[in-house]
């Protein structure tokens, strides 16, 4: 067991955080017209909206959250010494565990149902969305089971991380936890080591600027529904605007 423990939480954290850096650099150098998410919003746009506004929502406030209880443990602890203010955290972060699982479960309906989306898609779409549901899973099953989660994360996960930060991994606390915490971890390291190779990478290269730009105007003068039907026939000729 201590084997397994060691394999899972000092030897693939390593080798996530090796493959997600050069994996990534390599792909940007090499690829680089294709970090992106490669949207397939001119494919199909009303199901991707009601999958990818929750899911990137949820997966924001979930990530910020995880990213404050590693960064400032102490701050987290202090902020849950009140009951009250636990408990909103808790909930909080529930709802948009849940709001991320809804989002997510769209996507991957929308991926297997949509024959122009269904077309575009790869194994590794197909691969990496399954393991971010899992993931999503097993986070709303700790968070209902396991609960005060901001708390232990900040206790004994936090202390863990920066363990491995500065290259003297201790993994006392986290071989005690219970096996979903463990699936749980596990689970964050194989989706950052596969980053590089999905479109996950594009958050990498996140147009943050786009919140603060002037507005820009699109026109279309096709009739979206029509254009997105994968019933219609492609048309030689060339579109209006052109």
């Amino acid at each position: 067991m201590n084997t397994l423990n060691s394999l899972l939480f000092i030897v693939l954290p390593y080798v996530a955080s090796a493959v997600f850096i050069v994996g990534s650099v390599y792909r940007y150098r090499q690829t680089g017209f294709k970090f992106s998410a490669l949207s397939s919003q001119f494919l199909e746009g009303d199901t991707l909206f009601w999958g990818a506004v929750p899911f990137h929502f949820g997966m924001l406030v979930l990530f910020l959250g995880h990213l404050s209880a590693w960064l400032l443990p102490g701050t987290t602890l202090l902020w849950n010494s009140q009951p009250v203010r636990l408990i909103i955290l808790e909930v909080t972060a529930f709802t948009f565990g849940l709001s991320v699982l809804v989002g997510l479960v769209a996507l991957l309906v929308r991926r297997f149902t949509n024959p122009r989306v269904k077309i575009v898609t790869t194994r590794m779409d197909i691969a990496i969305e399954l393991v971010l549901l899992t993931q999503v899973v097993l986070g709303c099953w700790i968070a209902l089971g396991y609960r005060w989660g901001a708390s232990w994360f900040a206790s004994d996960l936090s202390p863990y991380l920066w363990s491995i930060v500065i290259f003297s991994p201790n993994i006392e606390a986290v071989s005690a936890l219970p096996h979903v915490i463990k699936l749980h971890i596990v689970g964050a390291f194989t989706i950052l080591l596969m980053i590089p190779f999905t479109r996950l990478v594009h958050f990498l290269v996140a147009p943050f600027h786009y919140a603060v730009r002037p507005y820009q105007v699109v026109m279309w003068y096709w009739d979206t529904r029509l254009i997105r039907d994968p019933k219609t026939a492609w048309s030689d000729a060339r579109p209006r605007n052109n």
